[in-house]
């Protein structure tokens, strides 16, 4: 399939350029649809191995959009966070405390809408260790915030890093997560093994950080 597929020539930007031509000689291509509006939350799965991230943020600059994701508070502060921090948030790290009682969720949403232009990244498997289920912190941000939900996919068995489906939610868990199913069907991470089934979690509290 070549819809909606990057092409050098076409990139307006040298960094755009450099990072699809990196992408090329490792034998990935990507594929993106521009975004639906200036704000929301992109889902990105399967997270099964560390060269996920290499490869996304390649993708990242490929496409050219100041994507933000989330990672541990912990990570911007002290001594981690005058190193690693500073790279997490030249790369657009967002800290987040995890813990369901710390308002992150709403805190998160308000700061999307209060953004002239804010896509949230986000691995709802929180891990890239297999779990039964997705963490359901994005969904409440997308819920919250009155945004769209992008789904971002690292598909190892063809090479193709792609964004080009976006889903408006419903409200409906049980009919929003089936749709967002059809999207990564047959979507295959380094260790399919280890891909988390695509289903929310169920908790009390109903709210879950990302």
């Amino acid at each position: 399939m070549t819809a909606f597929l990057l092409r050098e020539q076409e990139l307006p930007r040298r960094l755009q350029r450099w990072a699809l031509r990196i992408l090329g000689l490792m034998g990935w291509r990507v594929r993106f649809q521009s975004l639906p509006g200036p704000r929301g939350v992109v889902v990105v799965y399967p997270h099964t191995s560390n060269w996920d991230v290499l490869v996304g943020v390649l993708a990242k600059w490929a496409i050219g959009e100041p994507f933000r994701f989330v990672a541990k508070s912990s990570l911007f502060e002290g001594l981690t966070g005058a190193t690693i921090g500073r790279l997490l948030r030249r790369l657009g790290g967002e800290p987040i405390e995890r813990g369901v009682a710390t308002g992150s969720i709403s805190r998160l949403a308000d700061k999307i809408n209060a953004s002239e232009w804010f896509w949230l990244a986000i691995t709802p498997e929180g891990t890239r260790s297999y779990k039964p289920h997705w963490r359901s912190g994005f969904y409440h941000i997308a819920l919250a915030a009155g945004v769209p939900v992008g789904c971002a996919y690292f598909d190892f068995a063809k090479k193709e890093v792609a964004l080009v489906d976006y889903l408006e939610l419903s409200g409906d868990p049980l009919a929003d997560m089936e749709k967002i199913r059809a999207v990564y069907a047959g979507k295959q991470g380094l260790r399919p093994e280890l891909a988390s089934s695509i289903v929310l979690r169920q908790d009390g509290a109903g709210k879950e950080l990302p």
